[in-house]
């Protein structure tokens, strides 16, 4: 193999060619991770018929200019992707390839720049879209730790330090709760400029809206446990291209490197080796048309196709039909009480009571307490911490199903709907759906975060229980088997710290508020359900390495 060096517009950028005479394929990996550590990969492609080019982005280690996160990018990939097709070493067929903001490169490319720049086919793993997208929920909601985390490890300088925030966080476990946020620059002892400005991108779904445009394949990839699961799906779902394909596995936001707490022996998949076919077959035209892939199921050790979904299945304290359930005993050991009253009939449900043939039925949803609770930003519900304090004023509502009586695989979207009210004029609302084993361990399966806001005078306040308003939470999707035995618990809470910065409950920007008010919350227990799409027989199992390439 050849090594090969080279400046694109002040842009260092290394060529790994294949052994042979060529002109070959390329792929075209943009970076501000250092070009440097993407050597292996590099050599991988070029090991299987690709040339590899890698190139530092502007502002980052041998590149040079300033680094403006997601400001650059399509100028700096056009004006690459011109000279990658020009060389003599090039067939001029080309696919961008890129993971995290290195994804944000290659769909920018794809998306933006013009025809004559365009790549040939794109994989973009764990995608971050852009600056909105990444700092905040749909809803506005800001993702303070994941954002915290990167732009201390890598904005507004040339290197990377991935362990700054830990190693500040050590020193200063409160580092995050001090106000204002804006000021985390002068708490980490360095200069940040860019820190303040990330917050004022309010405008999300640049890129998403274009991608109903695209002309090329699509390999998107991601994990359930990663921060942009869902831009991910809906990237591979709204793709215009001729094909488009999606790998969900049970990981984080590195992918293999990270397995969930759900992952098995059949999740490990050499991504490289998958890459490589897919990225010839999209070249070559050896494509099936249309939206494929693969979908792990986690807990279960097999792999779905990706559009595998169940059926609704909703779990409250009313039936269906708008009944009260009726609960037989009460709770004497934390433990969930027994229906006391049989279903007249005698066709069982997937619990194992009784029902009346073709009579409307939710599953029972359990109140435990917190009906009413305040939600204090000087204590609030931790992202990082699933115990549950067990005595004192309630820090969140909390409701918990029966055990379920057999294995349960959950594929699809969850939903929680609401009827409740805050006395503050701004409220965000955390709905965190939770495994509880018989064994006495939590696992975390699902978080939403929907932010409210209203006008609220003095009459609102008092009249507050009997304005009680209903609203959903969207958890997005999760592919979950989950054992005979365990409970689901919900919990409803005013704050997820330190992943989302608290809500000040006054109106005032959460970035820069130097005070924060509690929030009273009364939630109406008969309001509250929560929706799981249930498969309702044994799924038919698919091969990633199969259906990726197809």
């Amino acid at each position: 193999m050849t090594s090969l060096r080279a400046h694109v517009d002040g842009l260092a950028t290394d060529v790994r060619l294949p052994d042979g005479p060529g002109p070959f394929p390329a792929v075209l990996v943009r970076t501000p991770y250092d070009r440097t550590r993407h050597r292996a990969e590099a050599h991988g492609w070029a090991r299987r018929g690709f040339a590899a080019v890698v190139q530092d982005v502007r502002g980052r280690f041998a590149s040079a200019g300033e680094w403006r996160p997601y400001e650059n990018e399509a100028a700096d990939g056009t004006a690459t992707a011109r000279w990658l097709r020009r060389q003599p070493w090039s067939d001029g067929r080309y696919v961008a390839v890129g993971s995290s903001y290195g994804a944000h490169c290659a769909l920018v490319l794809a998306l933006e720049a013009d025809r004559e720049a365009r790549p040939d086919a794109v994989v973009a793993a764990v995608p971050a879209l852009g600056a909105a997208e990444t700092a905040r929920e749909p809803s506005g909601t800001e993702r303070l730790l994941s954002r915290a985390g990167w732009w201390a490890a890598h904005g507004d300088r040339r290197d990377s330090d991935e362990g700054a925030l830990g190693a500040a966080l050590a020193a200063d476990p409160g580092l995050l709760a001090h106000l204002p946020l804006t000021g985390l620059p002068d708490r980490l002892g360095r200069s940040l400029p860019s820190w303040a400005g990330l917050w004022r991108h309010h405008e999300r779904g640049r890129l998403a809206a274009r991608a109903a445009d695209a002309g090329m394949p699509l390999l998107a990839v991601s994990g359930h446990h990663d921060h942009f699961t869902e831009d991910t799906v809906a990237l591979w779902r709204t793709w215009g291209g001729p094909s488009a394909r999606l790998l969900l596995g049970p990981w984080g936001h590195g992918l293999t490197s990270v397995p969930g707490p759900d992952a098995g022996p059949a999740h490990r998949v050499d991504l490289g080796d998958l890459y490589v076919r897919w990225a010839h077959r999209a070249l070559t035209g050896g494509l099936a048309p249309g939206r494929r892939g693969a979908l792990a199921l986690g807990g279960g050790d097999l792999w779905l196709p990706a559009d595998t979904e169940g059926e609704p299945r909703t779990y409250g304290q009313r039936r269906a039909n708008g009944e009260p359930r009726t609960y037989g005993q009460r709770w004497t050991d934390g433990e969930p009480p027994a229906y006391g009253r049989p279903w007249a009939g005698a066709e069982p449900d997937t619990h194992g009571r009784r029902r009346t043939g073709g009579e409307p039925h939710a599953y029972g949803l359990r109140l435990l307490r917190g009906s009413v609770f305040t939600a204090d930003p000087d204590r609030p519900v931790r992202s990082d911490d699933l115990a549950v304090p067990a005595d004192g004023e309630p820090d969140r509502c909390l409701l918990v199903t029966s055990p379920l009586p057999r294995p349960l695989d959950a594929v699809g979207p969850v939903r929680v709907v609401l009827r409740a009210t805050a006395d503050t004029p701004s409220a965000d609302w955390i709905a965190r759906l939770v495994a509880l084993a018989p064994e006495g361990t939590a696992e975390r399966l699902a978080v939403g975060v929907l932010r409210r806001e209203r006008r609220v005078d003095r009459a609102d306040r008092a009249d507050r229980a009997d304005r009680a308003e209903e609203f959903t939470i969207d958890l997005g999707r999760i592919a979950r088997r989950l054992r005979a035995g365990v409970r689901l618990r919900l919990e409803i809470a005013g704050h997820h710290f330190p992943a989302h910065a608290r809500n000040p409950h006054t109106g005032d920007d959460p970035v820069t508020v130097r005070r924060l008010l509690p929030s009273r919350r009364e939630v109406d227990p008969e309001g509250v359900t929560l929706t799981l799409h249930v498969l309702a027989s044994r799924p038919t199992p698919t091969d990633p390495s199969q259906e990726i390439p197809r």
